[in-house]
């Protein structure tokens, strides 16, 4: 039962049909690990927090500096310097105290990764590196979660959702790219820019389909990715299949 407290706050979740009461209540039993607590992470951690995710899990080894205020939104001036993940936390409390946060201030690895994902229900990657990628890929693959994972440059966002326990026709991030581009092919934030309120559009994206997944409303990102161009004002959606040779899903 949904207490008088929860029932104000979630009132306009509730008078939609596809979320409704048991949805709310599905969210509130949910538990979502978030990597990264940068400039995707950010919105997605707010957002998730707003619509009643009951338990957030934060991983991220870095420390907020001012140049990260311009688009990580979670992140305020007089936490500079401290960990994101424990700042993103007291942000987390200050919107809802009833959300529970666990932190955790370290990089992810292979070993930490294994036993970090079987506690989550879902894996929502915003982090800004492909070793990352790939890494929180195979581990949702091996955990059987899904994940939804998004990525930004400059004025430019993409976002999909990757759950190949589902199914034979779910692909995994692996099937879409299956190698890693070149060192240097790609620039990182801090050499080519980024617009900082495209971080937050595609971080919105991420929160959105997060949702969808948790209490199973709409058509998943799965098999489809969400390309969004900020200077046209445009998305556009690619769709992609499952790799018979993929060794992350099919191995």
């Amino acid at each position: 039962m949904l207490t008088d407290a929860q029932l104000d706050r979630y009132a306009r979740h509730l008078i939609l049909p596809e979320v409704g009461g048991a949805g709310q209540q599905t969210l509130l039993a949910s538990r979502v690990l978030v990597v990264g607590a940068g400039g995707l992470g950010a919105p997605v951690l707010l957002y998730l927090a707003a619509a009643g995710v009951g338990t957030l899990g934060v991983i991220d080894d870095d420390g907020v500096d001012v140049s990260n205020l311009q688009r990580q939104v979670i992140h305020s001036t007089d936490r500079v310097g401290r960990p994101k993940a424990e700042s993103a936390s007291a942000a987390i409390r200050a919107l809802d105290p009833a959300i529970r946060v666990e932190t955790h201030n370290e990089r992810l690895t292979a070993a930490n990764s294994a036993r970090l994902f079987r506690d989550y229900d879902l894996i929502l990657d915003g982090s800004d590196n492909f070793a990352t990628r790939y890494l929180v890929n195979e581990a949702a693959v091996a955990a059987g979660r899904t994940l939804v994972s998004g990525a930004v440059l400059r004025f430019d966002g993409q976002v999909s959702t990757f759950k190949p326990h589902a199914g034979p026709e779910h692909p995994c991030y692996r099937c879409l790219f299956p190698e890693s581009p070149p060192p240097g092919a790609v620039p990182a934030c801090s050499e080519a820019g980024i617009l900082g309120a495209v971080a937050g559009v595609v971080g919105t994206f991420m929160a959105t389909e997060a949702l969808k997944e948790l209490i199973g409303m709409g058509e998943s990102l799965s098999g489809r990715l969400l390309l969004y161009d900020a200077l046209a004002a445009s998305t556009r959606i690619i769709r992609f299949k499952r790799r018979a040779a993929c060794p992350a899903c099919n191995g």
